[in-house]
């Protein structure tokens, strides 16, 4: 069977290049072998030359153009480039053939999770060039192919803590992949496209043969908009490259798509949507780009709210064979033409799902499309489901077309109404019929729709709020702490909520509306270049203490977390509004919240529990302390009802504008002292260095273990930050100094590695001279004595710096950390105190040896009895200070700081030595000391420290030996 097929495709390729040649003959079939001296013919020969390399120029072999011919021939038929190509239209079939909504199944052994992990398969094809064939039905293309499956992130709790809220992270990483570059061609009349080349997959090296095959619609709408096909291995099946043909479906975004179920009817007074809105929506028609200025290219999640009726008959959007109700709809338009019409993807994944992109699986995924309603100001559409998809893809179309939508923008916010998106999603079949499902209603779960402006916001509990704060309203507040204005961004903060029973829960809150404008118009449309807030206070609010302020908060509890005598481990979210006095930071609201059954969120009009007030104290601008933000979320309702839960109190340790300013100013000064004080440590070696070499005879009198210390307190950071020269820093995140840190980073750690360097050869001189011959063997001797003494000392320094990480690693229950520093310690939102890691211990051990460097030298010197100046003075004295500047600096910056973050220590860095109060006077102390007895001994003698009598003279005085002549 191989050879028959060998065979045919061997005689097809023969005679494809067989009728090339007889086009080329039928030119000029007149001429005779003579004719080769013609030039001519010179020329004709190189046409025809460069003919057959465009022909097929995507393949570096000629093996390509037969494997093609062999694999695809028979559903995209090759055909020659044209020499002279226009490719007018290349950029529109490149952009009708590309996609990057799609789904695939697979039996590779990359892709062999669970069905749960559908919903992270992406597929993504891009067509890179076009190029025209002498058969004006089939085109040449060039392109990529990727598929790739992401598994859940184990740190995505932790990456939640670390990003500012608003900014959704992602739960998923890549895990595994394939991708292709691919050649090959495309026909216009029967939408086939086959294509060959080269993929790899995972992280390994090895390429694989494949080939893609893929069938376009040709009628392109709502019913016919799917694009089927395999990916294939043609290798041997034995090879470790080969894999099971794997099964594509996507979502076609050609630009001839056809809109057919919105009726296409202007006429349609309804635009296929039933009775009219609840209320005032924001029109769209006055944008430049009308609805598509909200619905171009744009995902938005919706939180799904059930009604009562939803236990009586089916409320599932999915299918009745579904186990759970979706708890969120995602809204992704794929296309918005002509300013009204919009066709969309719903997805209703699971709870495990948080992504950036649309879930598309296909089973969980409405196609729809609808119209935008300019006189209702609203979106009507109608979607269908996608039937007859199995595990292995099977035939799958899009059918059942019988789901309506309806949504809208309502103009006028309110506490009981936030959602700047509202709509409803229904079957319109009859009840009992397969696939039917009742009316759900969906909100939007963010604040402001892109590019919508017009909100209003109606304040409609401030008396009430007064009758509960009237006496906290009260307090003027004047000439005491300056506080955050109410139109910075100093109000929004996140949170911990801690209960009744000591349950906490990380959260976040934020103004929806400060006064009568929206406090996101604030932030993104107030914001200076240097990052502030301009107060926008014109009118009667510029000499008023009080502001009206809406807000949003949310927590999401624990597993056991109890609101009253319910577990609640569904995200709690308060929409509450009330009045903010600026002059004394007292904010206080009253709230609602959704009330769950099941689990799930009823309609709002159903169950909204109102009976909550919410107290909160911001702290003063200049305030040391911790918590920046303080107060209470409490129920008005009584012990016996069911609704009631206790006191929950809420903290904060964000920071404040002004905080962060002064933290990242404070970051930079630090900055350049590390670099003023490492480029000092290479100056002084350097004049040490010079020193020996004009006084050679003092160079065997420095102590090794002395350079020995020096040399390892520099090398011992050097290795355990060595990542540092090519890790992210994470602070740098954190405050935004887009790379400054990094930068300078990798600066100090190139002049530390010199200054190591030039110590390093300080030591081998010194070595060096001891060895030389001629040099007093009694240097050694006293080397080892110092050695002798230090060295059990330095044991001992180790020993207590292990036993105090072992502490700190394993605190007792119900105790705090055991420290040696009485220093301050804070930690962003939601993380816990974490005991310093043995190689930071390590770091501020090597600290510890370089703020007493020259111990070893001071005993070396009494026990050698050295004499004259061994070291330079700028040398002993400039690295002294050099040590003592941290510490001095430590001092200034505990009492000066109003806030400050541990972990953005650059300079004095409490994780490269012993930092407290005590260390800052004691070691600095020390330090001085040390230079002052070496400054003695070398002016007065090594042992002037000593007493009287331990200063006796090891010299022995020279005699004249007597010769044998005098005798």
């Amino acid at each position: 069977m191989d050879s028959v097929s060998s065979s045919s495709s061997s005689s097809s390729s023969s005679s494809f290049l067989h009728q090339l040649h007889l086009q080329i003959s039928s030119v000029n079939p007149s001429k005779t072998p003579n004719s080769l001296s013609n030039p001519k013919f010179v020329i004709f020969f190189f046409f025809f030359l460069s003919f057959l390399t465009f022909s097929f120029s995507a393949s570096d072999s000629p093996s390509q153009s037969t494997t093609y011919i062999r694999l695809c021939n028979n559903l995209v038929t090759a055909s020659p480039i044209r020499p002279n190509d226009a490719a007018t239209s290349s950029a529109a079939i490149a952009d009708s053939l590309r996609f990057q909504t799609g789904f695939f199944t697979s039996a590779h052994r990359l892709f062999n999770r669970s069905a749960a992990s559908d919903y992270s398969k992406r597929l993504s094809f891009r067509v890179t060039s076009v190029r025209s064939t002498q058969n004006d039905d089939v085109f040449e293309l060039r392109g990529q192919i990727l598929l790739q499956q992401r598994g859940a992130n184990s740190n995505y709790r932790r990456l939640l803590r670390k990003v500012y809220r608003g900014h959704r992270v992602s739960n998923w990483r890549v895990s595994q992949w394939i991708r292709a570059v691919l050649w090959g061609f495309w026909s216009r009349s029967s939408g086939k496209l086959c294509m060959l080349g080269t993929g790899s997959y995972g992280n390994k090296l090895a390429d694989a043969n494949v080939v893609l095959k893929l069938s376009y619609p040709l009628d392109l709408n709502v019913l016919d908009t799917l694009i089927s096909g395999t990916l294939e291995s043609f290798d041997d099946k034995s090879s470790l490259n080969y894999f099971q043909p794997i099964s594509i479906l996507a979502l076609s975004q050609g630009s001839d798509y056809r809109f057919t179920l919105d009726g296409n009817a202007n006429e349609d007074e309804n635009g296929g949507c039933f009775g009219g809105s609840d209320g005032e929506n924001l029109p769209l028609g006055d944008h430049s780009k009308g609805a598509c200025t909200v619905f171009r290219g744009r995902m938005d999640q919706f939180e799904l709210e059930y009604g009562s009726h939803c236990g009586e008959v089916s409320c599932n959007p999915i299918g009745s064979g579904a186990q759970k109700l979706p708890d969120f709809m995602y809204f992704y338009s794929t296309r918005c033409v002509a300013r009204r019409r919009v066709q969309m993807l719903l997805g209703f994944p699971d709870t495990s799902y948080h992504d950036f992109l649309f879930p598309f699986y296909p089973n969980t995924t409405l196609i729809s499309e609808g119209v935008w309603d300019e006189k209702e100001n609203r979106l009507c559409a109608t979607a269908c489901r996608i039937l007859n998809f199995t595990g292995a893809l099977g035939n799958p179309y899009v059918g059942d077309c019988s789901i309506k939508l309806t949504l809208r923008f309502p103009a006028v916010l309110s506490l009981r109404n936030r959602s700047t998106a509202l709509g409803q999603i229904w079957s319109d079949k009859g009840i009992g019929d397969s696939g039917y499902f009742g009316k759900i209603g969906f909100q939007s779960s963010f604040k402001s729709p892109r590019g919508l402006q017009g909100f209003q916001y109606v304040y409609t509990e401030i008396e009430r709020v007064r009758k509960y704060c009237g006496e906290k309203m009260n307090d003027s507040g004047k000439g005491k702490k300056k506080y955050p204005d109410g139109y910075s961004s100093d109000m929004r903060f996140s949170m911990t909520v801690r209960s009744n029973k000591g349950q906490v829960a990380p959260g976040y809150s934020s103004p929806l509306f400060v006064g009568e404008q929206s406090y996101d118009g604030l932030l993104y449309g107030v914001l200076t270049k240097m990052g502030k807030l301009k107060s926008p206070r014109t009118g009667s609010d510029h000499y008023s203490s009080f502001l009206n302020v809406s807000y949003t908060m949310n927590f999401n509890p624990p597993p056991d977390f109890k609101l009253g005598d319910q577990l609640s481990s569904a995200e709690v979210k308060i929409n509450a509004e009330g009045i903010y006095n600026r002059n004394t930071g007292i904010l206080c609201m009253t709230g609602c919240r959704n009330l769950r059954s099941n689990g799930k969120i009823l309609m709002k009009n159903e169950s909204m529990d109102c009976e909550i007030v919410v107290n909160v104290q911001y702290s003063a601008l200049n305030a040391k302390r911790r918590d920046s933000v303080k107060g209470t979320i409490e129920s008005t309702r009584l012990k016996s009802d069911p609704y009631h839960f206790g006191p929950l109190q809420l903290s904060s340790s964000s920071i404040y504008t002004s905080q962060a300013d002064a933290s990242i100013w404070r970051m930079d000064f630090e900055i350049v002292m590390l670099l003023i004080t490492n480029t000092l440590a290479c100056l002084l070696v350097g004049l040490q260095l010079l020193h020996v070499r004009k006084h050679p005879e003092a160079l065997p009198y420095i102590s090794v273990v002395m350079l020995l210390v020096i040399t390892l307190g520099h090398m011992i950071p050097l290795i355990l930050n060595f990542g540092a020269l090519f890790s992210h820093s994470e602070q740098t995140v954190f405050l935004g100094s887009e790379g400054w840190l990094e930068v300078n980073e990798v600066i100090v750690r190139m002049v530390t590695m010199i200054a190591f360097l030039l110590e390093l050869r300080l030591l081998h001189s010194t070595w060096s001279s001891r060895q030389q011959e001629g040099s007093q063997p009694g240097l050694w001797v006293s080397e080892k004595k110092v050695l002798c003494i230090t060295l059990p000392l330095y044991v001992g320094v180790i020993l207590t710096a292990w036993f105090v990480h072992i502490l700190r690693s394993a605190p007792r229950k119900g105790s705090r950390p055991f420290r040696l520093s009485r220093h301050r310690f804070k930690f962003p939102l939601g993380q816990a105190y974490q005991s310093p890691s043995i190689l930071e211990d390590l770091k501020s051990y090597a600290g510890l040896l370089l703020d007493g460097f020259l111990l070893p030298q001071i005993i070396f010197n009494i026990t050698s009895n050295a004499e004259g100046n061994t070291l330079a003075s700028s040398f002993y004295v400039g690295t002294t200070i050099v040590r003592i500047l941290p510490r001095a600096y430590d001092l200034y910056r505990a009492h000066t700081s109003a806030w400050f973050l541990d972990s953005s220590f650059i300079y004095a860095n409490h994780r490269m030595g012993f930092y407290s109060t005590a260390w800052d006077i004691v070691i600095p102390c020390g330090g001085v000391l040390f230079a002052v007895l070496v400054y003695l001994q070398q002016r007065f003698g090594s042992r002037c420290i000593l007493p009287k009598m331990f200063r006796e003279s090891s010299v022995y005085e020279k005699v004249s030996a007597i010769g044998n002549d005098e005798l």
